[in-house]
């Protein structure tokens, strides 16, 4: 590993819940944001990170080409995708110059033109990264440092060290509630089913008022324990796969807390997944 990628890591070692938006994970004030964003892809690409990313720019594939050549009687696409397309095929553009509204419904339309093959991300932009589990295990087992010369700063050690610190008091601490509760009759935690998980939501979105369009930080709340996140995501997906959920992205992040929002559901391209939406 680089000295500037392990000085990326320690910054973000050092950020609520190990996440951080791009800025404040530069490795030395003078590096450039599009290095910063080159050292993050190269950690992404070996798990040790995970991005969300904005797009920036987007232009027509081949296909998408292809089809704009078509009569209108034969497209397959309504009024507003076919706009986007054409405002697509002189050259690759800036999704927040196409005159569409609201800008949650701009997006699912790119997002399914994309899914769709007529569209691709010509230029996008890091917003915010998360430490993996897979990243977590490196640093604590991985990961060996050589030679004599000071690369760190002390603050950066001291990320690292709180990092080992937590990771040890809370392997402790589990032990020692493993010890207490071993001779005692194990209490069973109801299983939860994907139907129960989607009850959980309306439930839950009856009792906030949020209009079928439910935060997902509530449900996190409410699930996790006994879920662990990975299998409420999971859960999730599932549930969007058998058509019972929709999953939107959030685009105005300015009425919710960095802990609320680091709740969502982080995609490769897009805002993170927020909303949930019983169909």
């Amino acid at each position: 590993m680089e000295v500037k990628e392990l000085k990326f890591l320690l910054k973000l070692l050092g950020k609520q819940g190990y996440y951080g938006t791009i800025q404040e994970l530069k490795p030395s004030s003078k590096t450039k944001i599009t290095e910063v964003e080159n050292i993050c892809r190269q950690l992404r690409d070996r798990n040790l990170v995970e991005c969300e990313e904005e797009l920036t720019k987007i232009k027509l594939t081949p296909s998408g080409k292809a089809l704009l050549t078509l009569q209108l009687t034969q497209l397959p696409l309504n009024h507003d995708e076919l706009k986007i397309l054409t405002a697509c095929e002189p050259k690759a553009i800036s999704p927040q110059t196409i005159k569409i509204t609201p800008v949650s419904y701009r997006q699912e339309l790119i997002s399914s033109l994309i899914k769709r093959g007529l569209l691709i991300a010509a230029a996008t932009k890091i917003k915010q990264v998360c430490l993996t589990e897979q990243g977590k295990e490196y640093l604590i087992k991985g990961y060996n440092c050589k030679g004599y010369h000071s690369v760190l700063s002390l603050d950066l050690l001291n990320n690292y060290l709180d990092f080992l610190r937590n990771f040890f008091l809370s392997t402790s601490d589990l032990n020692c509630i493993n010890q207490k509760i071993e001779p005692l009759t194990t209490i069973k935690q109801p299983i939860l089913t994907d139907e129960d998980i989607l009850q959980t939501i309306i439930d839950l979105d009856r009792e906030l008022g949020t209009d079928n369009y439910l935060p997902i930080f509530y449900l996190r709340e409410k699930l996790q324990p006994p879920l662990a996140r990975e299998e409420l995501d999971a859960a999730l997906y599932r549930l969007q796969k058998q058509d019972k959920l929709e999953l939107s992205s959030l685009l105005v992040a300015e009425n919710y807390s960095q802990s609320q929002i680091n709740a969502g559901i982080t995609q490769t391209i897009g805002g993170k997944l927020f909303f949930l939406i019983v169909s």
